[in-house]
């Protein structure tokens, strides 16, 4: 089973609150490049992350270590391009996290609010965000760092 920069995805993996945020990041094949930058920029907030290209091995149950990641996801990231809207697993993976109630973050890049809106067959629960341009990525980094600082502050008062 592949693993998060040391950190192996197991069954019997620690609770939630005795590891490092995790943010699973949803994307195209087409937009890979874009999405290691952003994950670069969300390890430097001190989260893990998951990029299906990056913890999936070849031949491995490709479908099996989505699920199971997204099982342990804090929050999903998706890069919602045009690429992005056409690729079938980036719905599902929404799907999921919504179905966990995993906060969903959507980042537009070549898309505008209005052109997401207007597609046929994007689903309410995206439409409803505060989605976030690309170009104000750094206002999303900002608030992953209060919510990692405020979760390591209440750990330690709880002794965990």
């Amino acid at each position: 089973m592949g693993d998060i920069e040391g950190q192996t995805l197991t069954s019997d993996q620690p609770q939630q609150n005795e590891r490092t945020w995790l943010v699973f990041i949803s994307h195209a094949g087409a937009d890979t490049w874009v999405a290691k930058r952003i994950a670069e920029k969300i390890e430097v907030c001190g989260a893990k992350t998951f990029l299906d290209e990056a913890h999936i091995a070849v031949g491995e149950d490709f479908e099996e270590r989505i699920l199971h990641a997204l099982d342990q996801t804090d929050e999903l990231l998706v890069l919602l391009t045009p690429w992005s809207l056409k690729r079938p697993y980036i719905w599902a993976e929404i799907g999921a996290a919504w179905y966990k109630r995993i906060p969903i973050v959507g980042v537009l890049y070549g898309l505008t609010p209005q052109e997401l809106h207007a597609q046929a067959g994007v689903p309410t629960l995206i439409k409803r965000r505060d989605l976030i341009d690309i170009n104000q990525l750094d206002t999303y980094l900002s608030q992953l760092r209060e919510r990692r600082s405020a979760i390591e502050e209440c750990r330690h008062v709880q002794g965990i």
